[in-house]
């Protein structure tokens, strides 16, 4: 039993239902060059048509700051979804007033209509009660199938729950089981894999997440910080030396809370960074003045297997290294395969979300072998963080 309202509470038969999607998609050259967010929600939509309700899209693209600005209209991304629907697509172009409400009388049952950038009007992001009602005023039900902005309490995402009857949609119904599934009540041991650059961008992360799982691993620029902290060299390695202090204190966190810290046994360093660069496994004793630690070496990859071996569940933001520039993606990759190894033979649950962890797992060509990956960038991440996404909570029974 979920504790969220899903498509399965409503009937959506002959209902304008206002669904907010996420097509906030890369083009150019007018064209979409990666299709992944439009697919995601193809689902809720058929499901809706296929059911007779009328599917009044809502969404955003770019940040025209509350101005009709023609370079970021949605017109072109109706034709995009249309053909990967399968079914005709209008468009509308205002998502309020008469333009809206007109578009939106003209539909039949089964109908698609796509309404302009929601961001056009200022309304959207201040989450104005008055723009939220002229969003309401061409809809019955509302869905908010856009996890990705979950995190914003905008008019579009959040406001419209107060108008209308809310719910999920199977986007992000998947999202949320499968978040719930890894922190929310997670089979353990829980292990956390936690990359990326800096240490000051995921503070409430890494302490929110030493209280909920049973293994952190830290890798990437981040662990240089925690290494620095413990009083190794690290040469000239990206490292954020005046939060020594921070690294120390999550460490005890850690301990305390009895969540086992994984830091990096070896290092892979070069002296400069570029594709192929000479480069060295070294102990952590090793790391040369002008050396720059860009990679966990092979003893901490075998760690990290270790710590996958023996978890249930693990959550994964955050490369292990460079990953994007090789060589420096091994310990990322191999990582990346074992876990989807595991998840695939011995039923592991693993769930990975944000932008760089996307990346890199489809350079490890595994992506689709995970539990469940989210492309969600900064929900996912205030998620980990432990705190309540107001679109989330405008969901709730």
């Amino acid at each position: 039993m979920t504790s969220f309202r899903t498509l399965d509470d409503v009937d959506v038969a002959a209902k304008r239902v206002l669904v907010r999607v996420d097509l906030n998609v890369p083009m150019k050259d007018g064209e979409v060059t990666d299709d992944t967010r439009i697919r995601a929600v193809l689902p809720t939509i058929s499901e809706i048509s296929d059911k007779g309700g009328k599917v009044v899209l809502l969404a955003h693209f770019g940040r025209p700051k509350g101005e009709a600005k023609p370079e970021m209209s949605l017109e072109p991304i109706a034709g995009a979804v249309a053909s990967r629907l399968g079914r005709p697509v209008a468009f509308a172009a205002d998502c309020i007033g008469e333009t809206a409400a007109a578009a939106v009388a003209a539909m039949a049952d089964g109908d698609v209509l796509l309404l302009e950038n929601t961001r056009f009007h200022k309304g959207e992001e201040k989450n104005e009660t008055e723009f939220a009602a002229a969003l309401a005023a061409n809809g019955d039900i509302y869905v908010n199938d856009a996890f990705a902005t979950a995190h914003r309490a905008h008019a579009s995402t959040e406001g419209l729950a107060h108008h209308m009857t809310a719910v999920a949609g199977r986007c992000m119904q998947k999202e949320l089981e499968a978040l719930e599934a890894a922190l929310g009540s997670p089979k353990r041991p829980v292990a956390a894999i936690v990359g990326g650059a800096k240490v000051s961008s995921k503070i409430d992360l890494l302490e929110n997440l030493v209280s909920r799982v049973d293994m952190l691993v830290i890798g990437g620029g981040m662990a240089n910080t925690f290494l620095a902290a413990k009083g190794v060299d690290v040469g000239k390695s990206l490292c954020e030396h005046d939060l020594a202090d921070t690294a120390i204190r999550i460490m005890a966190a850690a301990e305390t809370a009895g969540c086992d810290i994984l830091l990096p046994v070896d290092l892979v360093t070069a002296k400069e960074f570029a594709v192929n660069a000479e480069s060295d496994v070294v102990g952590l004793n090793g790391v040369a003045d002008d050396d720059m630690i860009l990679d966990a070496g092979p003893d901490t990859v075998a760690k990290v297997e270790d710590a996958i071996d023996r978890a249930n569940t693990v959550v994964w933001n955050g490369p292990l290294g460079a990953f994007e520039v090789p060589p420096f993606d091994r310990a990322t990759v191999t990582a990346a395969r074992y876990a989807a190894e595991r998840t695939q033979v011995a039923g592991l649950m693993s769930v990975a979300g944000g932008g760089d962890t996307v990346a890199a797992l489809n350079t490890a060509g595994v992506a689709d072998r995970f539990t469940y990956v989210s492309t969600a960038g900064g929900a996912f991440l205030e998620w980990l963080e432990g705190k309540a996404l107001p679109g989330v909570e405008a969901l709730r029974k």
